[in-house]
Formats: C-alpha cells, structure tokens, sequence
C-alpha cells in the first residue's frame, strides 16, 4: 500500500492525551499532529524518535498531518496507525499474500455481527454460503524479537475475542489477525504481563475453535505492505 504522496520526516518531541503528538519539523517548525492509535504505544514513543507525518490536505482538520511511522530503534521502522492494519490485510487477500485466507468470492469490510454488537473488520464469502470473520490488530510491541499484543489492557479487544469464539461455535471460520507493522519480530505472543485477562481470553477463544494468523510487514516512508507470516505461540 504506497502512501498517496510523500511523507514529512519530523523529531517527535511528546505524544499526549493519546491522540495528539509534538513534532519538530527538520524547517525548524513545531507542529501538532494527529495520533491515531489509542494504546499505550510503549516502545514507539519516545521523545527524540525519528517520525513520519502524512500531509491529508483536509484544511477542514484542526491537526492536518497524521502521524503514520517511527523509528523504534536503529534502522526499525513502525507503523503506528490501527486505521491502516484492516487495509493491509484486505490487499494481502486480494493479492495473494495471505495464502491462508484463499479461496473466497467476495470480501466486505466493518460488518456489524455478534451478541455485544460489534463490528467485525473484514468479513469472508464464498458462493456457496461459507463465511470467514477476521479480526485484525495491529501490533507495534516487539521486546527481544517477540511481538506481543495488547501494548495496554484492552477490553474491547477481550471483547473482540468472545465474539469469534462464539462465531466458531455457530460453525463458520473465525480468526484473529495480528498484524505487525514492523519487520524485527520472529514470532508473535500474547502480552500477559501487560492484559492477563486478553492472554486468557485468546488461550479460550483457541480452545474454541478461532485460528490466529499473524505476519509482518515491510515499513517505509514510500510504502506499507505485508511480508511473511509469523508463528502466533501461545502456551
């Protein structure tokens, strides 16, 4: 997924009130942009980072750029933005990438479903009737060259889980897609430490049924798109 146009490379100087973050401009100027990510964003905050903005030309927007990567160590670059996990992995269907999600005639995105009245982020057919439920997360977390998830407690994420598991019991596929927008990782584990109650709740959402599909992603400030396939572990 390339960028509509090209990035604006800036020194983050805070990140506060989780939507907004300070940014020094290699001009010397001192902007506000959009932050559009609501974790804690450990590991892809820190003042001094290299960052990346996107210009949306929207005039109409009190904060005109968006913040969309960071440099979380030398050389590693996230992307920091949930709107753009769901797109991602829709290319990755359509092009091929995800060989495991194949096989299906029509793709839906942000479909209402479920007991808690959620809303599922894409939404698999095929003509015969069989449904895929795929919840996407995007993961920025990595410690060692493990990626974890959540990066704060997240009950709707818990939610999200009780939902698919409760699809997978009706008897369609459903599955829970992390997607790492970072390429350092070699595998992916629920982070308990930070949510106990999200690992257990994944661990029960397995037993019943959902599959957990992960992979990483190739990150530059031209471009975002999925790259391989990583190993979701979760003892």
């Amino acid at each position: 997924m390339d960028f509509p146009s090209p990035l604006i490379e800036g020194l983050l100087v805070r990140r506060y009130q989780r939507f907004l973050a300070d940014v020094a401009l290699s001009d010397g100027r001192m902007i506000t942009a959009h932050t559009p990510n609501t974790g804690s964003m450990k590991g892809c905050s820190t003042p001094g980072s290299r960052v990346w903005l996107r210009d949306t030309g929207n005039f109409r927007r009190k904060y005109i750029l968006t913040w969309e990567l960071v440099e979380a160590g030398p050389g590693v670059l996230v992307g920091i933005n949930t709107g753009l996990p769901g797109r991602l992995v829709a290319e990755g269907i359509r092009q091929g990438v995800i060989t495991e999600l194949q096989g299906y005639d029509e793709l839906h995105s942000e479909v209402s479903y479920g007991r808690e009245r959620s809303r599922i982020d894409l939404l698999l057919k095929t003509r015969a009737g069989a449904c895929c439920y795929v919840e996407v997360k995007n993961v920025t977390l990595v410690e060692g060259r493990t990626a974890l998830f959540p990066d704060a407690v997240s009950a709707r994420g818990t939610k999200h889980l009780r939902e698919l598991a409760a699809v997978a019991e009706a008897g369609h596929r459903a599955v829970i897609f992390f997607c790492v927008q970072r390429a350092d990782a070699v595998e992916v584990r629920p982070a308990d430490s930070i949510d106990p109650h999200y690992g257990q709740t994944l661990r029960q959402a397995l037993s019943r049924g959902v599959e957990a599909l992960a992979y990483d992603a190739c990150i530059s400030p031209r471009a975002v798109a999925l790259r391989a396939p990583l190993p979701v572990i979760c003892p």
